[in-house]
């Protein structure tokens, strides 16, 4: 991987409720079933990547088993935490997969597929290698920009020296903040920049389209002293900003790991209550009223922090037939 200074993309937010696939023989399928990928409690995060899906977005049934897809072989650590998958661009295009790779270190793991069953040989992206003092990158994510014709890779590292007056506000002298890089074909990557600086430590940045339109971002305030640990959530004119004020917390303090779907004519955001093992969710329409949605929820036991994509149902069961 080489480090250019291209410049940064305008990504567009969250997918419309149904979009089409292509299948073999250019026959289109309607994306209309929800796929969770995450990792798991335990050995999880050496286990590898996991599959549910949900056809209503409360109820999600594990894939083959519950065993992984995609076993962990490449960054310092060789694990895998906060999968994040998303579908590329164009009517052939792969499925891209980013995630944590380790506790400390400079890179973010990779890797493509068409079907789940079979991968890429995975990466491990140094995306931070010229950053020095950078301790760790967690929770990437990505959003592709139509326009520019690049994706938007971000991602969650704290930098010694960096940020000073919020020094010691998070546990084991961490200090987050969301930075980023572009890239048009996942070889050449745009030198590393903040991307996202509230003035406090936060980490598991997520992009989310509302009901009534606009990007909004969502970040976990990761203050720890005074405690707080929730989610909030502020409007974007792009993914690079500017970002509004953020709003009120719409989460229970010591959650993670956001990701956010619409369904119907709202937004759901979903959350990993991590110190009860448990999810939680809350559901918008207007961005600023949130309704606590958790009892409906259904998820596979041990899941932690993962992403939601939308496929057909005809992958699902090539998945499950693997």
């Amino acid at each position: 991987m080489t480090l250019d200074r291209r410049g940064a993309c305008l990504a567009l937010g969250a997918a419309a409720l149904e979009s089409c696939a292509s299948l073999p023989g250019g026959r289109a399928e309607a994306e209309d079933v929800l796929l969770f990928a995450y990792f798991s409690t335990g050995k999880g995060e050496r286990d590898g990547l996991k599959l549910a899906v949900s056809e209503d977005g409360f109820a999600f049934r594990p894939l083959r088993g519950g065993a992984p897809v995609l076993v962990p072989q490449v960054g310092e650590a060789k694990l895998l935490r906060d999968p994040f998958v998303f579908r590329g661009e164009g009517r052939d295009a792969p499925y891209h997969a980013v995630w944590t790779s380790a506790w400390d270190g400079v890179t973010i793991g990779h890797a493509t597929t068409r079907d789940f069953v079979t991968w890429t040989p995975q990466r491990a992206l140094p995306v931070m290698a010229g950053v020095a003092g950078t301790r760790n990158c967690w929770a990437p994510e990505a959003i592709y920009d139509p326009a520019r014709r690049c994706t938007v890779l971000f991602w969650s590292s704290t930098v010694e020296g960096r940020f000073a007056e919020t020094a010691g506000t998070s546990e084991n002298g961490y200090n987050h903040r969301l930075w980023y890089t572009t890239t048009s074909d996942f070889e050449d990557f745009a030198v590393p920049q903040v991307l996202y600086d509230p003035g406090f430590s936060v980490i598991d940045g997520t992009f989310a389209r509302a009901p009534g339109g606009g990007l909004w971002l969502v970040v976990k305030d990761e203050t720890v002293t005074p405690p707080r640990k929730w989610l909030r959530a502020a409007s974007a004119g792009g993914p690079l900003g500017p970002f509004a004020p953020l709003g009120a917390p719409f989460s229970p303090g010591w959650v993670e790991g956001p990701m956010t779907v619409r369904l119907g004519d709202a937004l759901v955001c979903y959350f990993d209550v991590y110190r009860d093992g448990r999810w939680g969710a809350a559901i918008t329409r207007d961005m600023v009223r949130w309704e606590d949605v958790s009892a409906r929820l259904d998820l596979p036991q041990g899941a932690r922090h993962g992403s939601l994509v939308r496929v057909g149902r005809a992958l699902v069961e090539r998945i499950e037939a693997a």
